[in-house]
């Protein structure tokens, strides 16, 4: 936000530095991230006098080129070469004299230099207008008025503005301070701080007076919930033209470009006051009535910007006794606005519903000046204040007068904010004493009334423009950056305690695995907890566990998320699209859902694996990341927390994944993963595939913790390993033959891996040939071969027995 130092004076005199104001400013709250200088013209005319032309001759080398000789103060004249046609002698002209810089229309500097043209020397330049900022004419020379003196400074003729431009850090909740008057408000209430009493001035609105009636509007709300207060007038007779040049410079300085007087004037008084104002060509306002209301879903309007949007039944819309003329609070139409031709002008001020505002420009896509201080909530007491000045201005500036009422539709007046304070929460939340005559006085010159004094605390009335001061804490705030965060004192001695952590707490466990698969060469996303339904996506998705978000920021961001999975899909298309293909992401994250016994909030770790493993090599073949280095991924997860022994796998069966399993923990659910189906992955533009792996971390976190770790020594002994290749029905898994062959060697048998799969030519039909490797180990003694074959029997006769298996 930009905040004009020279706009501020108006309110409050000081003759403190730019420098130093902006530092109270920021001790204030409100941060100055920088100052820049303004000036009304350019380089602001530095090196620019009053010449008077002596002499003017043709140049004998060129047709088109004057030779003059030039007074401009100095002892002697001095000779310019000029081109303008209408150079001639007598004449008072600008002269920009060597060594000054002038700026072209895209603000490029260049010097005036001491040149030769066509065989003559120039010693300087006699300026257009445009050359000098102060008009767009090029035709010719500025001819001044002959009363001037040669060498006086053109910046003493012509009066240019300097200024200098506060650029404030706003934070959200300070409503009250957008606009130049709030801004000197809060200065106010520094200074007086700093024992520097000074007054705020406001302008005076006395001289407002209805000339006739002869143009009266009829002013209908339909619901003044949405509009709690609505005032208007009609101005007539205005002559639309450009604004005069310090109304101008006041828009320029802050960044806006003039359009006209009567714009330009609603513009001037929102960033003086904050109220935002709308001008109606009044010709155009059919029957002379103009009605608050909304419209039927599906409505057209076109707006300010040539945009035709369809209207939602919520938007409150600004209307006469046909058609709709502005969004209200947001935009105006495109037909009903001030042109060159309006004589006639319904001057608007009004509060509107905040959280209608900002759902109404949220759903449109709109972020306007009115809007911006609509959404956070304005002064309701300032409407007709700021109507009236505004009014005056335009008055002013356009001429005309008054030919209506101003007439004020405000059913319900909003009260001001009721807080009690107790000087022990003060002293509580500051750590330090303050006087109660020094907090009397800061909150008085926060235009905070104190109602009553007792022993305990101060009965306070908040003014209805302090919306984010509603609570006890919200004064404290208050009346701490006020008497300043710095003026607070440190004690010499700092107490801190020391609490007791297991660890298993929740964040080193997110560690130790966030560490180990960064180590896996994956790469951590965080997505955002807010986004758009997508219960139709997925049964498991009820669209009436939803959470809502009442105000959103877009419809893209209009629930909190009941899956990972979708952001995670958001996240792979992200990378597709940039051609980052081959991706391994993990999250933490949490889901929340709107469960009929009350909201609830999940922990969750997922795995989202697409493209290749690693990048093709020249000594290397590119492998996928496929289901089973998912479920390889996975088990070295379960294994470094130490929970892999007692997990089993079940198929799982699932609208989202086309393939997939169900990890449980002594039957207990806590993963599930596999193939995310195409059908999903087509609604992200996915055409490669996706394997996502959903850890239940809540559940996940209370397994570890009942988990007794066993610490074993190293084994003394050798073990020693057999190799089987079963040929095995299509059906059976690797998993039957593990449960089996651990059941049936408890004792010796340690490990059993897969190793190889063979499907194909040579085979019977429904066949397959499994290649698995058993580890055996006696931890007490060498193992003899009578032992390990003895064992292998066994196995060979259970899998044949339970599983039709054959030996190959």
């Amino acid at each position: 936000m930009k905040i004009s130092y020279n706009w501020i004076k108006q309110f409050i005199k000081t003759d403190w530095d730019a420098e130093k104001t902006g530092k109270l400013l920021t001790d204030l709250g409100l941060e100055v991230e920088g100052i820049e200088n303004f000036e009304s013209v350019k380089g602001a005319l530095e090196g620019i006098v009053v010449g008077h032309v002596l002499t003017c001759v043709p140049h004998e080398n060129a047709d088109k080129l004057k030779l003059t000789t030039v007074n401009i103060g100095e002892k002697e004249p001095v000779q310019i070469v000029c081109g303008a046609p209408n150079v001639a002698e007598g004449q008072k002209v600008p002269v920009a004299t060597v060594g000054t810089t002038l700026y072209d229309d895209k603000g490029e500097a260049w010097k005036i230099k001491k040149g030769k043209i066509r065989g003559e020397y120039s010693f300087g330049m006699i300026c257009a207008e445009d050359e000098l900022g102060l008009g767009k004419s090029h035709d010719g020379i500025m001819v001044l008025s002959e009363d001037l003196v040669p060498g006086t400074p053109l910046n003493e003729v012509f009066e240019i503005e300097k200024d200098q431009v506060f650029e404030i850090g706003l934070t959200p909740n300070r409503a009250d301070a957008m606009s130049h008057f709030g801004v000197a408000r809060d200065l106010k209430a520094g200074l007086l701080q700093s024992e520097i009493n000074t007054s705020l001035d406001t302008p005076s609105v006395s001289s407002f007076h209805v000339e006739n009636r002869s143009k009266r509007m009829l002013i209908e709300v339909d619901n003044y919930e949405l509009a709690p207060r609505y005032c208007g007038v009609t101005i007539s007779g205005v002559k639309i033209a450009p604004s005069p040049n310090w109304l101008k410079n006041r828009l320029k300085a802050i960044g806006i470009t003039p359009k006209n007087n009567v714009v330009d004037v609603t513009n001037y008084v929102l960033h003086e006051l904050g109220q935002p104002l709308h001008a109606f060509d009044a010709d155009h306002i059919i029957e002379n009535k103009i009605k608050v209301k909304t419209l039927p879903k599906g409505t057209k309007f076109t707006t300010l910007d040539e945009v035709e949007r369809e209207l939602h039944e919520d938007d409150l819309m600004i209307c006469d006794n046909e058609k709709p003329l502005c969004i209200a609070g947001v935009l105006g139409g495109l037909d009903s606005g001030v042109t060159e031709k309006t004589t006639s002008i319904f001057l608007e001020s009004a509060y509107f519903n905040p959280v209608s505002i900002r759902k109404t420009a949220k759903r449109h896509g709109v972020n306007t000046d009115a809007s911006f201080r609509f959404e956070r909530g304005v002064d309701p007491n300032i409407t007709e204040y700021a109507l009236k000045r505004a009014a005056l201005l335009i008055q002013q500036t356009a001429g005309g007068y008054v030919t209506s009422d101003l007439d004020d539709f405000y059913p319900k007046k909003i009260e001001d904010f009721q807080v009690f304070l107790t000087f022990d929460k003060i002293y509580k939340l500051i750590g330090q004493e303050i006087d109660p005559g020094t907090i009397k006085s800061i909150l008085a010159s926060l235009d905070i009334r104190v109602n009553n004094v007792t022993e305990s605390g101060l009965g306070l009335t908040i003014p209805a423009y302090r919306v984010d001061v509603q609570r006890e804490v919200d004064v404290i705030e208050e009346i701490l950056r006020v008497y300043g965060y710095n003026n607070i004192e440190f004690n010499e001695k700092l107490n801190a305690s020391i609490s007791n952590s297991t660890r298993f707490e929740d964040y080193k466990l997110q560690n130790v695995i966030a560490e180990q698969l960064v180590g896996q060469g994956f790469y951590e996303m965080m997505a955002n907890s807010l986004t758009k339904d997508y219960s139709a996506l997925s049964e498991t998705l009820k669209k009436d566990f939803n959470i809502e978000i009442l105000n959103p920021l877009s419809q893209d961001l209009n629930v909190m998320r009941q899956s990972l999975l979708f952001s995670a899909l958001e996240s792979t298309a992200y990378n597709l699209n940039r051609k980052n293909e081959n991706l391994k992401l993990f999250e933490f994250g949490k889901t929340y859902h709107n469960f009929p016994n009350g909201r609830e909030e999940h922990k969750h770790l997922t795995l989202c694996l697409s493209g290749n493993k690693n990048r093709e090599r020249w000594n290397s073949v590119a492998q996928k990341n496929d289901f089973f280095f998912a479920k390889g991924t996975i088990y070295s997860i379960l294994e470094r927390l130490n929970i892999a022994e007692g997990i089993s796998f079940q198929p799982l069966t699932s609208d989202i994944f086309s393939e997939g399993l169900q990890v449980s923990y002594q039957k207990k659910k806590i993963i599930e993963f596999g193939v995310v189906k195409n059908a999903v992955l087509k609604n992200f533009g996915i055409d490669q595939e996706v394997i996502f792996a959903d850890f239940d971390w809540g559940a996940v976190i209370e397994v570890v913790k009942n988990k007794e770790i066993v610490f074993k020594p190293i084994p003394k002994y050798p073990s020693v390993r057999r190799d089987f290749a079963l040929l095995l029905d299509q059906k059976v898994s690797f998993n039957d033959i593990y449960e089996i062959a651990h059941k049936t060697e408890r004792k010796l048998l340690k490990e059993v891996d897969l190793f190889d799969v063979y499907e194909g030519k040579n085979l019977p039909e429904g066949k397959k040939s499994y290649a698995v490797s058993f580890i055996f180990l006696d931890e007490n003694k060498t193992l003899t071969d009578k032992q390990i074959d003895k064992a292998m029997v066994k196995l060979q006769q259970q899998f044949e027995k339970q599983l039709n298996a054959e030996l190959r």
